[in-house]
């Protein structure tokens, strides 16, 4: 066996996730964001305004306005590594598209992956999880909710109950 090859990952087991969830997004501080699973999407999405190139100094950067739960101020946010791509929306229309890569965090797991960012104030979700962060990973039962979001209530429950078995 040559010494630089690595040895084969073990799949990981599929969670379960359902048609919603309470997703957490560290890198941009947005917790508990709801976000729509949607086998139909390739691409993820993420509710933001005011997308555009700026330029500071020599070099330009994306700025955008995030929107995370109703009812919050929008916040500013500054990316260096983005892209642009041509997205179909749901109605079948290309649209060019600036494109980050940011975390995720489902089940405990923090997932880097793209999002494309859109307007979605017109729909229900400010966030959309497509196939390419679903596939591999999860497996969708669309009459639950919320399982990630659970997950993470539980295991904070569990820490606090340890904790105060030890004192």
């Amino acid at each position: 066996m040559n010494p630089r090859s690595k040895a084969p990952r073990t799949p990981r087991p599929k969670e379960i996730i359902g048609m919603t969830d309470l997703v957490d997004f560290p890198d941009l501080i947005l917790f508990d964001v709801q976000a729509k699973i949607d086998t139909g999407a390739y691409t993820s999405s993420l509710h933001c305004k005011d997308v555009r190139l700026v330029r500071s100094g020599s070099k330009k950067r994306l700025r955008f306005w995030l929107i995370g739960k109703t009812n919050e101020p929008a916040r500013r946010f500054y990316s260096d590594e983005f892209s642009q791509r041509m997205i179909r929306n749901s109605f079948g229309v290309a649209e060019k598209r600036y494109v980050i890569k940011t975390r995720i965090v489902l089940f405990g797991r923090k997932i880097r992956t793209e999002f494309t960012l859109a307007d979605r104030e017109q729909l229900k979700n400010p966030v959309l999880l497509g196939r390419k962060l679903l596939r591999n990973r999860f497996v969708v039962d669309v009459s639950q909710k919320n399982l990630s979001h659970q997950a993470k209530i539980n295991s904070r429950q569990q820490e606090t109950e340890e904790v105060d078995s030890h004192s």
